[in-house]
């Protein structure tokens, strides 16, 4: 009995200091041993109400974008995951992104537990991240695990195949003081494309920008569901931009993608670094 207080009690802590604090101690939790599922869906809700509700449980909303047409991606965060990206080369980890789809009335929401152990790699920490994953599904009331998913143990050295991007392999796209990148970022088509900006430390930002509009064109070829993964983050640290590289990020957000679909879009990850690359030119 003495053993099941303990667990049950850890469990609500968890819960509880999820999103809360920064401070806040969190018990161990065992790793997941099968899959895990890249998102959290359900029933249609609208955006102004989603975010109330992500707010009023300790969340932060960083940004509102149309990420494709009749749908919108809320980006938000808490305190556990931008103390944890803050961590060197760990930016990616510090968002996560709910996918509000007028035209088909669902929601999907990025798993903390799937993008973190992706991201965070010898860094990840499970309870920190599973308790943001426990509190963003005591928002939500009827979330089911997507039909995409990954085994647990692949997801720190995810690549697509021999030979295609790890998470290590990222592209720089630009070179300078990080006060010079994102001003650049900012300023560049008068900030049309600068999405959001978001500082975890004195040395890293991230932030999200829109890619072109032929760019933008690939959910429709391989499912819109997953379209929450734009805008595209932007890591500026230690004077440098670096971004996921397409075969990298795509793959990821679309793990059920096969050889074939990700044919049917092989120029995109070329033209996200092109668009990408723009703002940093001199």
């Amino acid at each position: 009995m003495k053993k099941l207080l303990t667990a049950f009690f850890g469990v609500m802590i968890l819960t509880f200091f999820g999103c809360t604090t920064k401070s806040a101690s969190v018990q161990a939790v065992s790793e997941p041993t099968g899959d895990s599922f890249t998102y959290f869906q359900g029933a249609y809700i609208d955006a102004d109400t989603a975010a109330s509700k992500l707010e009023a449980a300790g969340f932060e909303i960083v940004a509102s974008y149309k990420s494709i047409e009749k749908a919108k991606t809320i980006i938000f965060t808490c305190p556990t995951l931008k103390a944890e990206a803050a961590r060197p080369g760990r930016a990616y980890a510090a968002v996560m992104r709910m996918f509000i789809d007028e035209k088909e009335q669902t929601i999907s929401i990025t798993n903390p537990v799937y993008f973190a152990r992706a991201y965070m790699q010898e860094y990840y920490n499970h309870a920190k991240f599973s308790a943001v994953a426990d509190k963003i599904k005591s928002v939500f009331s009827g979330l089911k695990n997507s039909p995409d998913k990954m085994k647990y143990a692949d997801l720190a050295n995810f690549h697509f195949s021999i030979g295609m991007p790890k998470y290590k392999d990222q592209e720089v796209i630009g070179r300078g003081s990080n006060a010079d990148l994102l001003a650049k970022a900012k300023a560049y088509k008068k900030g049309k494309n600068f999405v959001f900006e978001l500082k975890l430390s004195e040395t890293s930002t991230l932030i999200g920008y829109a890619l072109g509009s032929g760019t933008t064109r690939f959910p429709k070829k391989i499912g819109r569901a997953n379209a929450g993964l734009l805008p595209w983050s932007i890591s500026i640290e230690n004077s440098k931009a670096k971004i996921l590289k397409g075969e990298y990020y795509i793959a990821l957000n679309y793990p059920l993608l096969d050889m074939d679909g990700f044919m049917g879009i092989m120029s995109t990850p070329d033209s996200v670094i092109k668009d990408l690359t723009k703002p940093f030119k001199k």
